[in-house]
């Protein structure tokens, strides 16, 4: 018997009760950004960047390629390593003039069937904390620091 090779979808979403103007830019300025998720970023997420994330409190960088921007709509990007990096998708789906459906999914996960379960498994929590912190801040202008806490020293 022959087994299929692991190909799964890491997804998290939350709906934002904000325009999906807000959202997008909450994603796409590093200065907002900077707020709920990463400490620091060398510039926005526009068409064809290449980025530098940091979040100081766990001494972790990212780097990030932006392969595609729809205004207000969606964020494409790949991260992690070049040799196989995953790809990270934000969509923005207005519901109301006030609110957004955010949708997060990562793909492109290697690695054995245990050590891509575990991958995905940390992504999901990862975005979950992510969008929960940006729903505070962008709802109720509150910074969570859900992030930097996620695991203490």
């Amino acid at each position: 018997m022959r087994m299929e090779k692991l190909n799964p979808v890491a997804s998290a979403c939350m709906l934002i009760r904000r325009p999906a103007e807000d959202a997008f830019q909450a994603f796409a300025d590093p200065t907002v950004t900077s707020r709920f998720w990463y400490s620091k970023s060398s510039g926005a997420m526009v068409p064809g960047a290449e980025l530098h994330w940091e979040w100081e409190t766990y001494g972790a960088t990212a780097d990030v390629r932006v392969k595609e921007v729809e205004q207000y709509r969606l964020i494409r990007f790949e991260w992690g390593n070049y040799a196989q990096p995953t790809t990270v998708e934000l969509k923005f789906t207005p519901r109301s003039a006030n609110a957004t459906f955010v949708e997060v999914t990562e793909t492109g996960f290697t690695g054995t069937d245990d050590e891509t379960l575990q991958w995905v498994n940390d992504t999901v929590g990862g975005f979950s904390t992510v969008l929960c912190s940006m729903k505070a801040l962008l709802e109720h202008g509150i910074e969570l620091n859900a992030v930097p806490d996620h695991h203490p020293a």
